[in-house]
């Protein structure tokens, strides 16, 4: 395309000044003289513009006949005619240039357009590169290659040293470092040895590991992440939707309005010739494109700018929103605070051994942050033969027939009716109980994360209004908030309370309020999908992130979200620039090309020119860095 733009570029600049100079149909002489100019201006035509010739009859042929195409076509073929019905009449052959110029710096302007596709494409083509085409499974005792959608639950994979991970899975043998960038965009690679998770699209760095595959290649990590990039483009936000309907429209009443120029003014002045023109060079300036092109593209490269941070929104409608969102909810642990619990207290000090026992063993089969950091600090055997029970929001109950063990927090022991010493401190607390006896409590802290001050104090300078919810008591709860600078807090939520406080949030909030809450993605994906906006921070990995969310912090770093917000801001404003200069400079030429002010040449200017303008300011987005403080 490229090429065919600077060739035929090159013809009519010559062709042009030449014809110009020593005017080419006088200087072939007599009647016929226009033939000349007629077809040497027509092989530039068909050189640059025979593909949206060849566009606009097969769209016909579907019926798709009001298109940019069309337009295009129609009012350069009714150039040439106008220039020969001219020559015939022994008039100046006035329309052969025009219609070449018209067809030229709509393939530039279209040439633009795709380029800056590409570069938006280009911010998330890294992301489009992390799924293998290759897996080697072990079977039979030796290892067979095979395409990734192949393998199955259970069997075991060969990753070695430069080879991306194909599937999801948890080592079994062997340890490494693996190259995680392409996935959170952190710069030091990830420690791995035996009984640590392997996520698709990591980049295996140092030696050979062999991986129990856990999922499926359609339900990996990679797979899920390029399926939510692939289908950002089909959730089409309301300014969207909006230029394609007013397009629908905005055509065939454009058509209408040339064909109108030209037949009540030419039937009342008789001045066909001139009225023709005109309405030709109106059907040239009138074309969507500018808004159809522009608009979209805006979206994409916003939506590729924040890829290319690690930041993946599933649609415009999500990026529109998001400009929007004024009330940021947040769950406590894990998003605000790094989520690395540890136990700083036990009361009574003397029963240390005693309580960590009991509640080690009540908390062996969990998972939770909280109780991992309990075993840890037990440090020994736990006690087997016990049937664990778990209490939603309350705790652990553990039985082995004789004993029985209570570990959780006050709403257990007020449950089973238990007298507890409160613990005032903050942090979370612990109780643990025996065979309806009170042995004490442990208390275990959590740390708030580098960034989570910087982060609420600039979505607070935007005016947004910043609120946590947490499961925590009053006083872990208090000094988190302070130290994180939210704007209001609620404590002692169980997991039910946090969709119940979220829904409260949203029934008050005003008409242009837009709720955004940001969570881990895994215990909180009711939430994520109840507000208006959900963000899974740090969800790499979960499948309750990528479903339940609306926009993925790939990388666990608050910082993505007041980026994301700006992202959208800009966004918005670039779509709000385009559609604004766009209506009023056509519309303007608009008016001048009926009264007759302006030429075709004008025309093809305010069309093109509009267009080109829009494009490279839509790929303004694509500049947009995070704050460097």
């Amino acid at each position: 395309m490229l090429i065919r733009i600077c060739v035929s570029l090159g013809a009519f600049i010559v062709l042009l000044a030449v014809d110009k100079s020593i005017d080419l149909a006088s200087r072939a002489g007599g009647r016929l003289g226009f033939l000349l100019p007629l077809f040497l201006y027509l092989a530039v035509y068909l050189t640059i513009g025979c593909d949206v010739l060849l566009r606009a009859a097969r769209n016909i042929c579907r019926g798709q006949v009001l298109d940019e195409n069309f337009l295009m076509a129609i009012a350069t073929l009714g150039a040439f005619a106008l220039g020969i019905t001219r020559g015939v009449l022994g008039q100046s052959t006035e329309g052969f240039d025009e219609a070449c110029a018209v067809l030229l710096f709509y393939q530039a302007g279209e040439f633009f357009q795709r380029y800056a596709t590409d570069k938006s494409r280009k911010s998330i083509s890294s992301l489009m590169d992390i799924r293998p085409d290759v897996a080697n499974v072990l079977r039979d005792g030796a290892a067979v290659s095979v395409e990734p959608s192949e393998v199955k639950i259970g069997e075991t994979i060969i990753i070695n040293p430069g080879e991306k991970t194909p599937l999801d899975g948890v080592c079994i043998k062997g340890a490494t470092a693996l190259d995680t960038k392409a996935l959170t965009g952190e710069a030091l690679p990830r420690e791995i040895v035996e009984g640590d998770a392997v996520l698709s699209g990591t980049v295996n760095l140092t030696s050979q590991i062999e991986v129990r595959v856990e999922k499926e290649f359609y339900d990996s990590t990679a797979s899920k992440i390029l399926e939510l990039v692939e289908n950002a483009a089909d959730k089409k936000s309301k300014t969207e939707n909006f230029i394609t309907k007013f397009a629908r429209y905005y055509t065939p009443a454009v058509v209408l309005s040339a064909i109108l120029l030209l037949v009540i003014p030419g039937a009342v002045t008789g001045d066909w010739l001139t009225w023709t023109y005109r309405a030709l060079s109106f059907l040239v300036v009138s074309c969507p494109c500018a808004l159809v092109i522009s608009i979209p593209l805006s979206f994409f490269a916003g939506i590729g700018a924040s890829s290319r941070h690690h930041i993946l929104i599933k649609g415009s409608n999500y990026l529109e929103r998001l400009a929007k969102a004024n009330v940021f909810v947040f769950d406590k642990t894990g998003t605000l605070t790094k989520g690395n619990f540890a136990v700083t207290s036990i009361y009574p000090e003397e029963r240390r051994e005693e309580i960590l026992r009991l509640a080690a063993t009540a908390e062996q089969g969990s998972s939770h942050p909280i109780a991992k950091s309990i075993i840890a600090a037990y440090g020994g055997q736990t006690d087997g033969g016990y049937t664990l029970t778990d209490i939603s929001g309350k705790g652990i109950l553990a039985t082995d027939g004789q004993t029985e063990v209570l570990c959780g927090n006050e709403k257990l022991m007020q449950e089973y009716g238990i007298e507890y010493a409160a613990v005032a401190a903050a942090g979370t607390a612990v109780y643990v109980a025996r065979n309806g006896e009170y042995i004490g409590s442990i208390l275990i802290t959590d740390e708030l994360k580098d960034e989570t001050a910087e982060v609420i104090a600039e979505l607070n300078g935007m005016g947004a209004r910043t609120v946590m919810l947490t499961g925590d008591n009053e006083a872990a709860a208090r000094e988190i908030a302070e130290a994180s600078g939210v704007s209001r807090y609620k404590s002692s939520l169980l997991p039910a309370d946090k969709v119940t406080e979220v829904e409260r949030i949203i029934s008050q909030k005003g008409k242009r309020d837009v709720v955004c809450f940001t969570g881990d993605g895994i215990n909180d994906a009711p939430v994520l999908m109840r507000s208006d906006i959900g963000i899974a921070m740090g969800g790499v990995g979960s499948d309750a992130a990528i479903e339940a969310s609306d926009v993925v912090l790939m990388k666990d770093d608050l910082k993505g979200l007041p980026l994301a917000k700006r992202i959208a801001k800009k966004t918005m404003g670039i779509v709000f620039q385009n559609i604004v200069f766009s209506l009023a400079v056509k519309l303007t030429i608009l008016i001048l090309s009926a009264v007759g002010l302006t030429n075709m040449w004008i025309a093809v200017i305010g069309d093109v020119g509009v267009s080109v303008i829009a494009i490279l300011n839509s790929m303004r987005n694509l500049s947009i860095k995070p704050n460097k403080n």
